[in-house]
């Protein structure tokens, strides 16, 4: 017969206990029962454990060995049950995360670092891909959990709320714009413009808004991030459209200023998106309920 952990734990009971009866009562198991799974165990290891005298039970040199090894392999496989009661309540495991640059530079830095703080055992894979394709991919099961500007309805995905942001014009303190209190698209149309990388959705929307007035947008730069927007913007190639607040860290070192955009587009829902809320691993339901928490506390 295959070692089992209950034979050897009967065999532990016993070598503690210094006999059979007493690790019956230990155990709460016939002790014949316990008798007949010693000599299964012997037989099954071709060697004899236990030595009987009128003092009671000692191993042998082969008992000695096999009670250190039995010990390693109950530790063992209460690690096992312990890790996989981990992943079963989610304080372990994997999520995948895909979000928009816009929700990773604003919002996520700090709530992905109290969740690591919480969840120690939990690994976090972030990549950052667009709006579109971080929808595909979660409705496509390439990702457990998707941040993105909310996409319409009917894209395989369940949306559930998160963050919301403003755009604002990002320009040079010594742009003409610069002294507006707000601008509107028609302002910003007869200027060049830096923009982030092509599919980003800041690009569609302003594309998009154009192409409804007649015009189309002078886009003279991509960049792939916002650090490198303002430093195209400082250098003087264009002006930019990012969210109100998310450039401040540059404004002040790159002599640069933000001017509210009065679009109604320019206000954008950023939307947690999962495949079924219901169906979450564990360990992503636990994200998504920490970042929604995060979010319900920078709004009090």
């Amino acid at each position: 017969m295959p070692l089992d952990p209950l034979s050897l734990k009967l065999f532990i009971a016993v070598v503690e206990e210094q006999g059979i009866g007493k690790a019956a009562e230990r155990e709460h198991i016939a002790a014949a029962a316990i008798s007949k799974r010693i000599t299964e165990l012997e037989g099954t290891l071709r060697t004899q454990l236990l030595t009987r005298s009128h003092k009671g039970v000692e191993p042998t040199a082969a008992g000695v060995a096999l009670l250190r090894l039995a010990r390693q392999a109950l530790h063992a496989l209460d690690g096992v049950h312990a890790q996989m009661l981990d992943y079963a309540t989610g304080t372990r495991g994997e999520v995948r995360l895909f979000a928009n640059i816009s929700a990773i530079t604003e919002f996520l830095p700090q709530d992905l670092a109290a969740f690591a703080a919480e969840y120690p055992e939990v690994r976090l894979h972030l990549e950052e891909r667009n709006s579109a394709v971080t929808a595909r991919a979660v409705a496509d099961n390439a990702a457990d959990v998707g941040i993105c500007i909310r996409p319409p309805q009917g894209e395989g995905v369940e949306i559930l709320p998160y963050e919301v942001d403003e755009l604002a014009v990002v320009l040079r303190r010594d742009h003409p714009l610069a002294a507006h209190r707000s601008l509107r698209l028609a302002d910003l149309l007869d200027w060049d413009f830096v923009g982030l990388r092509t599919g980003s959705a800041i690009n569609s929307q302003l594309a998009e808004a154009a192409a409804s007035s007649g015009r189309a947008v002078r886009l003279r730069v991509h960049v792939t991030g916002y650090d490198a927007l303002c430093l195209m913007v400082s250098a003087g190639l264009g002006i930019a459209i990012a969210p109100t607040g998310l450039v401040r860290l540059f404004v002040e070192r790159l002599n640069l200023c933000e001017v509210p955009l009065a679009e109604p587009w320019a206000r954008r829902e950023l939307a947690l998106c999962v495949r079924a809320q219901a169906e979450l691993p564990q360990a992503a339901r636990r994200l998504v309920e920490h970042l929604q928490r995060c979010a319900q506390q920078r709004r009090q």
